[in-house]
């Protein structure tokens, strides 16, 4: 038996109020409202259904502009309607409100929920909405400077576009909307020295947590999005993440804990995808052994994380920041950024960054190296164990054998303490056949 879903709904009875149903399956994926089921599929005779199969018809035409068809069903002498609605790519409202179906329910859409539906369907995206009473005099000089070196040096403007006024450049970058007379959010956000001024939330927080209760201390990034990306990263690198210090002959070489490409690749893709309409800041949560940076994001319609690894860096929700961070040189392109984030992370021997999405929040988590010996003791390894993972983080694998030699032990105690490090999720077995076998560091998916 069919059960209700995403786009089934199931009702006894008609009732004029399940016109929002009709709207709110317009103003999603469409779907099919069923009268005469109730909730466990069974069906329920409609007395007058073929009177209800002209007047709904019209009602829905009336009241809310659609076409829709209503198709008679009998079953065992009992008779049932089925309503197919179809998406229609312009909102529809019921008497002056907006209804959506989300999952299994249907939700009155309001404020800040309502005019990003609407804006998307007028094709449109929340940094591309202009912004009325403010001019390129309005912008930091400073801002605009900073960004013309920056896009010179990645040479993807023409010259002629980086030497003329601010507003001529605005105008390249395509934030601003010559028809209006006025300049777009996105560069507000971008080149203004006070965008919280107009965007709530527009800033990002910082903290180190000694535990998922304990804040031990915290700083704030503020100002455009350029002066945000190079104080979070500053901050970021010299305050929160340690670096290792070894020497090249005179030369002092520093290693960070987490590659900076790697964290910079997440911060931008945090900015581009943010939906500044919800007035939540980003987030870094740094931990002694993990980094977590959160953003109030949101997905198409129909995305899962598998695809969005796959697509995210490439659609940004926010296409004109990220247009001209692009063309600042920031980053190489949209459409490898997950692929580059986890190449340098497992370049740098750390394990590949984990992303999490759940309703708005979308998550990126980094975890250092935990292959040290201090680490690898924390764990509850023994001292061949230990010696063990620092041999394959050096070596690069590890066998049954080297095990045996590097301790000085038997095979069936190698055979146990190498098994027991597998079940961890420290190291992954590779090869096969006797002679094949060995084990390699377990990256991409520690546990």
């Amino acid at each position: 038996m069919t059960k209700e879903a995403q786009n089934i709904e199931w009702k006894e009875t008609w009732h004029n109020s399940y016109l929002k149903w009709i709207c709110g399956f317009a103003n999603a994926q469409g779907g099919t409202l069923c009268i005469g089921k109730d909730d466990d599929g069974y069906i329920k005779h409609v007395a007058k259904a073929k009177k209800l199969l002209e007047d709904i018809p019209n009602q829905v035409r009336d009241l809310l502009g659609l076409m829709v068809d209503v198709n008679l069903h009998t079953e065992d002498g009992k008779d049932y309607l089925e309503i197919v609605v179809e998406p229609y790519p312009f909102p529809i409202s019921l008497r002056g409100k907006y209804y959506y179906r989300s999952g299994s329910t249907l939700q009155e859409l309001k404020g800040a929920a309502l005019a990003k539906f609407l804006l998307q369907r007028q094709g449109k995206k929340w940094d591309g909405v202009p912004v009325p009473y403010l001019t390129a005099e309005d912008l930091k000089n400073s801002s605009f400077d900073f960004f013309r070196k920056k896009a010179a040096k990645s040479k993807r403007l023409e010259p002629e576009d980086l030497e003329g006024t601010n507003q001529e450049l605005l105008e390249s970058l395509q934030l601003y909307l010559e028809d209006e007379k006025m300049m777009k959010r996105a560069a507000v956000l971008l080149f203004h020295p006070k965008p919280e001024k107009y965007v709530t939330g527009a800033f990002i927080k910082i903290g180190f947590f000694e535990n998922e209760a304990d804040l031990m201390y915290q700083d704030e990034a503020h100002g455009n999005v350029f002066e945000q990306i190079e104080q979070t990263m500053d901050l970021l690198f010299t305050k929160y993440i340690k670096a290792i210090i070894t020497y090249e002959g005179i030369s002092r070489v520093e290693t960070y804990e987490y590659p900076k490409e790697a964290i910079r690749e997440a911060l931008l893709n945090a900015i581009a995808h943010k939906d500044y309409s919800g007035g939540a800041p980003i987030q870094i949560k740094v931990y002694k052994d993990r980094i977590l940076i959160w953003n109030d994001g949101q997905l198409p319609e129909n995305w899962t994380v598998n695809n969005l690894l796959k697509k995210h860096a490439s659609k940004p929700y926010n296409p004109d920041i990220a247009n001209t961070l692009f063309r600042s040189g920031y980053i190489e392109s949209w459409g490898r950024g997950i692929e580059k984030m986890m190449n340098y992370c497992l370049e740098a021997g750390i394990p590949a960054p984990t992303y999490f999405f759940e309703a708005s929040d979308f998550l990126v988590e980094f975890r250092k190296d935990i292959y040290n010996e201090e680490n690898l003791m924390s764990l509850g390894l023994n001292k061949r164990q230990v010696k063990a993972m620092l041999y394959t983080k050096e070596k690069g694998k590890i066998t049954n054998s080297d095990y045996q030699e590097l301790n000085a032990i038997s095979k069936s105690t190698s055979t146990r303490d190498l098994s027991n490090l597998v079940d961890k999720g420290l190291i992954k077995v590779k090869g096969s056949g006797k002679r094949d076998i060995h084990y390699v560091l377990n990256h991409k998916n520690l546990k």
